[in-house]
């Protein structure tokens, strides 16, 4: 019997060497922030700064006449308030369409969320304004925190949970009284905890980086988030790469800190039955 020890070393020294492969434009990115555009030219692989210089962090203190504290909880305000919406929103429609799938009505429904995952969103640029024009949220935060809220991935993900639940506890919920919606908030949610925890890290994940619907709905930069807000200042600063860089780590450090956070509890969630179907 070989020795364990040689290919546990191999399979780990391909991790490390993988990661180190798939930090390192991570790393690139905040060394980009504390160097002069022109050493980041003249010597993009380095990997220590000459200096550290935070100068960069004041130019970045007003984007397009903003000031960035305003990106930030506008990208904390429409991300988490989207979020909320959005489990909300997707956990009581998979719902009815788990319990009422012959509805004819429900499956259009469902088709049309199979199709926004295959529709290029690019696509959505002039059905997504004249529809929140002709609604009047063109230009609001109300506007694009419903855009946002629709999530099909999530919808999805919730549908395969509550399909995997046994119908004879539904039913014996029905039988001692309880109506729908005391049978979804009262027996089906409490089961479905890891897939809610699962969904809401997802969206919070995904909406943040959102910025073309901000980009479409918006009519004035103060509603811009900060991923908006890094598109703009690629056009205004041309070529300077430190202010984009030291916006992207800024733009960056909340997800990354909540997916580090939260990694175990996605995965757990993903196992314990959102993808069981």
């Amino acid at each position: 019997m070989k020795h364990p020890y040689p290919l546990r070393i191999a399979a780990y020294a391909t991790a490390i060497a993988c990661s180190i492969f798939f930090l390192y434009p991570s790393w690139w990115m905040l060394l980009g922030a504390f160097r002069p555009a022109e050493a980041v030219l003249t010597e993009p692989l380095r990997l220590w700064p000459e200096r550290l210089d935070f100068s960069v962090f004041s130019q970045i203190a007003s984007i397009g006449g903003v000031p960035l504290w305003r990106y930030v909880m506008n990208s904390l305000v429409i991300t988490t308030l989207s979020t909320v919406a959005g489990v909300a929103i997707t956990a009581i429609g998979a719902y009815a369409i788990t319990r009422r799938p012959d509805l004819w009505v429900f499956k259009v429904l469902r088709s049309g969320f199979l199709l926004t995952m295959m529709y290029p969103y690019m696509l959505l640029v002039i059905p997504v304004y004249i529809v929140m024009f002709k609604i009047g949220l063109l230009g609001t935060y109300a506007g694009i925190i419903l855009f946002l809220a629709l999530g099909p991935v999530q919808f999805f993900l919730f549908e395969q949970f509550f399909r995997s639940i046994p119908g004879e506890v539904i039913e014996a919920s029905i039988v001692d009284g309880a109506n729908e919606w005391q049978v979804l908030w009262l027996v089906v949610l409490p089961m479905a905890m890891p897939v809610v925890a699962t969904v809401t890290i997802i969206t919070f994940l995904l909406n943040w980086a959102q910025w073309f619907p901000v980009l479409v709905i918006s009519r004035r930069p103060d509603t811009y988030t900060l991923p908006v807000a890094l598109l703009n200042m690629t056009g205004e600063l041309g070529v300077n790469f430190q202010g984009i860089m030291a916006l992207a780590i800024v733009t960056t450090i909340p997800v990354t800190i909540v997916f580090l956070i939260a990694q175990r509890r996605v995965m757990q969630g993903m196992s314990d039955g959102a993808v069981k179907g």
